[in-house]
C-alpha cells in the first residue's frame, strides 16, 4: 500500500483496476487477458513462444508497460547520457503526407527506434540537455524551470538534416474508454462555445486508418489519433515493431536494408482477437475517483481552480455518448478535467512539428483526473509532453499563449492560496 500524500493509503495497482460495470466472468476474463499482453514481454521471432513472438526489427522498449510504468506517465532522463527508458523521440520533415498527417524522414520513419533485433542496426540514440532557468512569483518565491534539448549520437542510416523533432514522455493510459465515448459533436460544441481571456480550443481532424476518412481527434499530446484502437495499433507499430492488421508493414524505411530483409514471422504479428482484447483491457481502465472532495480546503482549492481560468481547458465534468462496442462506456458521468480539444500553449513549449491541423504551438489539453495518485504511484514521473516539469507548479509555470492570463493569476497568488490549490489538484 501506498500513501498519497496524507490522504487514504492506496494500492499500487490503481491505476490498473476495471471499471466496476465489468461484472460478469467473461468480460473480466477479456479484461484480464488484455492486461497480459500490455505487460508482455516481445522476442524475436521466430520463437518457441509463438503468442509473443514479433519484435521490431526496430523498436523502442519490449514491452508496452515499460513507457507507461503501472498505467502512469512516464520519466525523462535527468542527466544527459541517461537512456530513455519510458519516452522517445518523434521525428519528422517539413510537409505533410496524402492525409494531411506529418511527413516522415525519409531515412528513420516518424520516430527514433535505438533498438533493433539481432543485424538489425538500432537506428540511434537520444539524448536531453537540460537547460535551466528561474521565475520568481508574486510573493517573492523562486521557481527552477528546465527545458529540454534534444542531441543524437551513434546514428546508423545518415544525418538527420532538416528533422522536426519532438520528445514525448509516455501518457497515462487509465480512461482512455471513457475518453474515446465522449461523442465528436460534444468535443465540436467545446470548440465553438464562448470563452474568456482569449482561450480558444479547436478539434484536430485527423485520418482514420480503418474507415479511410477524415475524423476528430482524440488521443494522442496532439490528438492525431481518432480512436483508441489506431492510438494501440500505432503504438504497437512504432514502439514495439508489431503488426496488426491496420498496419501490416514492417517498420522499416527504403533505406534501411537489414530491416528490410529481417525475417518475419507468422503476419500479422497481432491478430484481430488478441488486439481486441487489448483494446477492451485499455477500454475499459477506470479512472481512480476523486478523494475527499469535500473536505473545506479541496472546495477551496476547487473554486480557485475556477477563479484562475483553468476550467475553460481543463473542463471538470463531461458526459459520454453511446459506445458503439461498449455498453458500460455509455451514458455516464465523467470528471476527466480535459476537453480534448487542441490549445496554442505558447512559444515556450512549441515542438515546432505541426501534425495534421495541430500547429507546432497547440497541444492537446491533458486529462487530469489520478493527477495526485501519481506523485505516488509513479515517483519521478514528468509532466508536460517531454516530462520538463518535475512538480505541478512548473507545469502551470509554463503555460502561455491562450492560458497565459491563468498563469499570470496563479503567479500573483500568495503562497496560502497556491497551496489549497494544489491540495485541490492532489485530490483528483
Amino acid at each position: 500500500m501506498l500513501s498519497a500524500g496524507g490522504h487514504a493509503q492506496v494500492p499500487r495497482e490503481a491505476f490498473a483496476q476495471p471499471l466496476p460495470a465489468l461484472a460478469s466472468d467473461a468480460q473480466l476474463e477479456q479484461f484480464f487477458k488484455g492486461r497480459g499482453l500490455f505487460r508482455q514481454a516481445w522476442v524475436v521471432a521466430p520463437s518457441a513462444d509463438e503468442s509473443a513472438q514479433g519484435l521490431g526489427p526496430l523498436y523502442n522498449r519490449i514491452t508496452c508497460i515499460a513507457c507507461h510504468p503501472r498505467n502512469g506517465r512516464g520519466q525523462a532522463p535527468s542527466e544527459p547520457e541517461a537512456p530513455m527508458r519510458s519516452m522517445l523521440v518523434r521525428l519528422s520533415v517539413p510537409g505533410k503526407d496524402a492525409h494531411g498527417g506529418v511527413l516522415p524522414h525519409p531515412l528513420y520513419g516518424d520516430q527514433l527506434n535505438e533498438n533493433g533485433i539481432p543485424g538489425v542496426p538500432g537506428e540511434g540514440r537520444a539524448h536531453l540537455d537540460w537547460q535551466y532557468s528561474e521565475v520568481t512569483l508574486g510573493d517573492g518565491q523562486r521557481v527552477e524551470l528546465r527545458e529540454p534539448r534534444i542531441r543524437f549520437s551513434e546514428l546508423a542510416y545518415g544525418t538527420l538534416d532538416g528533422v522536426q523533432t519532438s520528445a514525448r514522455v509516455g501518457s497515462a493510459v487509465f480512461g482512455l474508454g471513457l475518453l474515446e465515448a465522449v461523442d465528436a459533436q460534444t468535443l465540436q460544441a467545446l470548440a465553438a462555445a464562448p470563452k474568456a481571456d482569449g482561450v480558444a480550443g479547436r478539434v484536430n481532424w485527423v485520418w482514420s486508418v480503418e474507415r479511410q476518412r477524415l475524423e476528430v481527434g482524440r488521443f494522442g499530446l496532439k490528438a492525431n489519433q481518432p480512436d483508441l484502437a489506431q492510438q494501440i495499433a500505432s503504438a504497437l507499430h512504432g514502439d514495439l515493431g508489431i503488426t496488426t492488421a491496420l498496419y501490416p508493414q514492417q517498420n522499416c524505411t527504403p533505406a534501411q536494408t537489414e530491416c528490410q530483409q529481417a525475417e518475419r514471422g507468422p503476419q500479422p504479428e497481432l491478430d484481430a482477437q488478441r488486439l481486441s482484447a487489448l483494446h477492451f483491457y485499455l477500454a475499459h481502465l477506470a479512472a481512480p475517483p476523486r478523494r475527499q472532495r469535500d473536505a473545506a480546503p479541496i472546495k477551496q482549492g476547487e473554486q480557485l481552480f475556477s477563479e484562475l481560468g483553468c476550467g475553460q481547458c481543463h473542463v471538470p465534468r463531461l458526459t459520454t455518448g453511446q459506445h458503439p462496442n461498449y455498453p458500460a462506456l455509455s451514458q455516464q458521468a465523467i470528471e476527466p478535467y480535459t476537453d480534448l480539444l487542441l490549445h496554442d500553449m505558447g512559444a515556450g513549449l512549441a515542438d515546432h512539428r505541426p501534425d495534421y491541423q495541430a500547429s507546432g504551438r497547440e497541444w492537446r489539453t491533458a486529462p487530469l483526473w489520478g493527477l495526485g495518485l501519481g506523485e505516488v504511484i509513479t515517483p519521478g514521473a514528468g509532466y508536460l509532453h517531454d516530462g520538463r516539469a518535475r512538480t505541478v507548479e512548473e507545469a502551470i509555470l509554463w503555460h502561455d499563449g491562450e492560458a497565459r492570463p491563468a498563469r499570470k493569476r496563479f503567479s500573483a497568488l500568495p503562497a496560502a492560496q497556491r497551496e489549497l490549490l494544489m491540495g485541490f489538484l492532489r485530490s483528483l
